[in-house]
């Protein structure tokens, strides 16, 4: 499957997520797609979040049912890496 398409199908799949506190992107990467979470209120100091689809992962028939599992594990722990302290901690 050809770059533009994979991007394609990753673009369509995200637009049918909408969430209050994140907003979702993708664009094309050296080996596949990288999908982006974003923190969607402003003055907020939290990092994007970065996960990477390889070619076959996006191709798989089951693409859909995969990405949203993976997309749902990556927003939990988008939302862990966001707490400024925690009792593990080490500054």
């Amino acid at each position: 499957m050809p770059v533009n398409a994979l991007l394609e199908r990753v673009r369509q799949e995200l637009a049918r997520y909408e969430h209050p506190l994140f907003t979702f992107a993708a664009e094309p990467a050296e080996e596949g797609v990288t999908v982006h979470i974003r923190f969607r209120l402003p003055g907020t100091d939290v990092h994007d979040y970065a996960f990477r689809l390889r070619p076959r992962e996006i191709e798989q028939a089951q693409f859909p049912w995969n990405f949203q599992r993976q997309l749902y594990d990556c927003l939990h722990d988008y939302v862990i890496e966001m707490f400024i302290r925690t009792p593990q901690r080490r500054d």
